[in-house]
C-alpha cells in the first residue's frame, strides 16, 4: 500500500495514508513511508481489536480528515479499517468523498473467529457494502468467497491482483553473510518462512514440517522472520519435537527482501490467504515455494511449475516437496527462475496502479 501511494503520488495525485495503532507483536512500517516520501497520519484510536469506545473514536476522527481534506476517493484497506473508514464517509455529511473503493485482501469472515462473531461480521459488510462504489478482490478466491458469504455479487466486485516494486528482490549479494548469521554452511538446505507468528498462519505447522524433513534425512533449518503472538508456541513445539537447534527466528527485519537470497526453498503453511504477499517475493527473488493451497495461493504458486502445492495441514507432503528441492537443486533453480519470471509479470507496481487508476475513474463516473 504505500509503495502504491508512492506511485500514485509520482503520477501527481495528492494521497494521504492512515495508519492505525499496531497489535502485540507487530511492527511499524513507517520507515518505508518515510523512504518514500508518503505521509501518513497515524490515529491510535483505529486498532485491530474491537472496542466501542475506540472504534467511536477513529470513526469520529476519519469523519473529521474526510471533512477537512475533501478527497475525491476514500480507499480501504482490511477489515476494521475498512468498516471505520466506510461508516465515517457516511457520517461526513458534505465531507463525504465522491468515490469510496474497499480492497479485500483476504476476510476475516471464516476461520478467524466464533461462528456467532463471523455471522454479525458478514452482516456488517452486507450493509457497507451497499453503501461502498467500488469492491475490490486481490484474487479470484477472495472474489468467490465475498460472493458465497453475500457480501455482494459478483458484478460489483472487481479484481485488481497485487503489484508490488520487486526491483530489490533477486541476487546472492547477502546471502554468504546472512548465512553466516543463521551459523548454517554452504550444505544446509535452508527453509524459509516470512510472516506473522498468529493462528490463522498456523505456525506451529512449520515445526512439524521441519520435523518431518529432518526424519526423511536431510540437513535442513527452518528460518523464520517475523513475530507475533504465536512465537513462545512455536519455540516450545520446537524443542518439544527435538529440532530447536534447528529453527532460527530472526525476528521482524526491516531488510526481509535480502533475507530470501538466504533461502534455498520458501515455505508456506496457511490455513487462508488472500494473495500471500511473502511467497510473491520468494519466488520474484528465485527461490521456489511449497505452500498449502489455501485461499488465492494458488494464484501465486503454481503447481510444478514455480513450486508445489499441498493441503492445508498436510505436513508430510510439504516436507516431502522440500525434501524433493533439498535433493534436487537443479530442480529448485528450475522451479525458483520460472516463478520469478511469472511474478515479475503479473505482479508489478505500474500494473496495480493503472489498474486503479481505472477503478477510481469508474467510480467518479469518469
Amino acid at each position: 500500500m504505500i509503495e502504491l501511494a508512492a506511485e500514485q503520488q509520482r503520477r501527481g495525485h495528492d494521497v494521504l495514508v492512515v495508519a492505525g495503532s499496531l497489535a502485540a507483536g507487530e511492527e511499524s512500517m513507517t520507515y518505508a513511508a518515510e523512504e518514500r516520501g508518503v505521509a501518513v497520519h497515524d490515529l491510535p484510536a483505529l486498532q485491530r481489536e474491537l472496542s466501542p469506545r475506540r472504534d467511536a473514536e477513529a470513526i469520529r476522527r476519519l469523519r473529521g480528515i474526510l471533512r477537512e481534506r475533501r478527497p475525491d476517493v476514500l480507499h480501504t484497506h482490511t477489515a476494521k479499517a475498512g468498516a471505520t473508514g466506510r461508516l465515517a464517509a457516511l457520517l461526513a455529511g458534505g465531507g463525504r468523498p465522491p468515490a469510496t473503493v474497499h480492497t479485500f485482501h483476504g476476510h476475516v469472515l471464516s476461520g478467524y473467529f466464533s461462528s456467532r462473531r463471523e455471522r454479525v461480521f458478514r452482516r456488517l459488510e452486507r450493509l457497507l457494502a451497499r453503501s461502498t462504489s467500488t469492491i475490490v478482490a486481490v484474487s479470484d478466491e477472495v472474489r468467490d468467497d465475498l460472493v458465497a458469504f453475500g457480501v455482494a455479487p459478483a458484478d460489483r466486485i472487481v479484481v485488481v491482483p497485487y503489484g508490488f516494486d520487486l526491483s530489490g528482490l533477486g541476487g546472492d549479494r547477502r546471502r554468504a553473510e546472512l548465512r553466516a548469521e543463521l551459523g548454517v554452511p554452504d550444505g544446509t538446505f535452508v527453509v524459509g518462512w516470512v510472516g506473522r507468528f498468529t493462528a490463522i498462519k498456523r505456525p506451529l505447522d512449520l515445526v512439524r514440517v521441519l520435523r518431518a524433513l529432518v526424519d526423511d534425512d536431510v540437513d535442513a533449518v527452518l528460518a523464520a522472520a517475523g513475530d507475533g503472538e504465536d512465537r513462545s508456541a512455536v519455540e516450545a513445539l520446537a524443542a518439544e519435537l527435538g529440532v530447536a537447534d534447528r529453527l532460527r527466528l530472526v525476528g521482524f527485519r526491516r531488510d526481509v527482501a535480502d533475507w530470501y537470497s538466504a533461502f534455498d526453498a520458501f515455505l508456506l503453511v496457511s490455513q487462508n490467504e488472500g494473495t500471500p504477499v511473502a511467497a510473491i517475493e520468494a519466488l520474484a527473488a528465485g527461490r521456489p515455494a511449497v505452500a498449502t493451497d489455501a485461499g488465492g495461493t494458488r494464484t501465486v504458486v503454481t503447481d510444478g511449475e514455480s513450486g508445489f502445492l499441498a493441503p492445508i495441514g498436510a505436513t508430510a507432503e510439504l516436507a516431502r516437496h522440500l525434501a524433493t528441492l533439498a535433493r534436487d537443486p537443479e530442480l529448485a533453480r528450475r522451479l525458483g527462475a520460472r516463478g520469478a519470471a511469472d511474478v515479475r509479470a503479473r505482479f508489478s507496481l505500474e500494473r496495480l496502479a493503472n489498474d486503479l487508476d481505472a477503478v477510481y475513474r469508474r467510480a467518479l463516473g469518469g
